[in-house]
């Protein structure tokens, strides 16, 4: 185990726009314990983790993270994610969440008025068809009645959750949950205690907490800094991630960049274990390709020893 003494994977992002990217990316990832895609604009990355299944044996696991619910119905989910199980030998993890408002009605046309009681149906038939038995759900939102003949294990799923809500049904339903623009304050006194407490009163496992945390091997933090706060305001003015930063009591994603030596990186990520974080998600943000690869080698070598 790395000194951290928790899995610490690689985030690739949103930003991927094709398959051979993502396979570079898991590729130049060697050393990390596991590899994650997520989804706006780039590729499926349910669809793009298994084209390269055959690449990465070296991850114990790989993952969305997230992919939004909305445009999706259980059946076409669970079959995409069982799949690329089939696909990934067992080392898949379906990381979903209802993503927001400007996403769900403005992309999709879809209602965001109740997004706690669909994702609370949608999970009513996902997570059955994910462990290889029917769906039988008739919502208020939404209906799903069927099986799936895919030949996989059980898939894991991460619920993305950040309210109270959806956290207790994140820990009573899911596997655990993926948090981003969250701080290791905001996990200890608000994520993780809600989480844990709605897994033991429904006698699951202790949760996975997923924490995704961007860093920068640089000679100048003020800079990295710069960078983060001119491309992360989108971020900290959707309704959600405003909570968790106003916990944290921080104005943007940009001022939880952890950034400077890698003495430095490795304390602050050591602060998101001692909240109660059991991954790491890492995302590298740094301003050039010098620094990236430097971070990208400091982080290999803290992993590999």
């Amino acid at each position: 185990m790395n000194p951290l003494g928790v899995p610490v994977g690689y985030g690739a992002g949103t930003a991927m726009a094709s398959v051979d990217q993502v396979r570079g990316e898991a590729l130049w990832a060697a050393g990390f314990d596991s590899f994650w895609v997520s989804q706006v604009f780039g590729v499926d990355p349910i669809v793009a983790l298994a084209a390269i299944a055959a690449d990465i044996p070296q991850f114990s696991e790989l993952g969305t993270s997230v992919v939004p619910l909305a445009g999706r119905h259980p059946l076409a989910l669970a079959a995409s994610a069982r799949t690329a199980q089939s696909a990934l030998g067992g080392r898949f993890t379906l990381g979903i969440g209802p993503s927001h408002q400007m996403v769900v009605e403005g992309f999709f046309g879809e209602s965001y008025e109740r997004p706690f009681g669909r994702t609370a149906e949608f999970l009513a038939a996902l997570l059955p068809l994910l462990r290889g038995e029917p769906a039988d759900v008739t919502g208020e939102q939404l209906t799903a009645h069927g099986w799936l003949t895919i030949e996989a294990d059980p898939c894991p799923v991460f619920l993305a959750a950040l309210g109270p809500r959806m956290l207790e049904l994140a820990g009573r339903l899911t596997a655990g949950t993926t948090v981003g623009s969250c701080g290791p304050r905001t996990i200890a006194s608000h994520i993780a205690p809600v989480l844990r407490a709605a897994a033991a009163a429904a006698g699951r496992p202790p949760p996975r907490i997923m924490a995704l945390v961007s860093v920068a091997v640089t000679d100048d933090p003020a800079a990295a800094h710069a960078a983060a706060l001119a491309g992360g305001g989108v971020y900290a003015a959707l309704p959600s991630y405003r909570r968790v930063l106003d916990l944290e009591g921080v104005e943007s994603p940009a001022d939880l960049l952890l950034a400077g030596p890698i003495e430095r990186i490795v304390e602050g990520l050591a602060d998101y274990v001692a909240a109660g974080a059991t991954d790491l998600r890492i995302a590298i943000d740094a301003t050039n390709d010098g620094e990236r690869e430097a971070t990208r080698a400091a982080l290999a070598e803290l992993l590999t020893g």
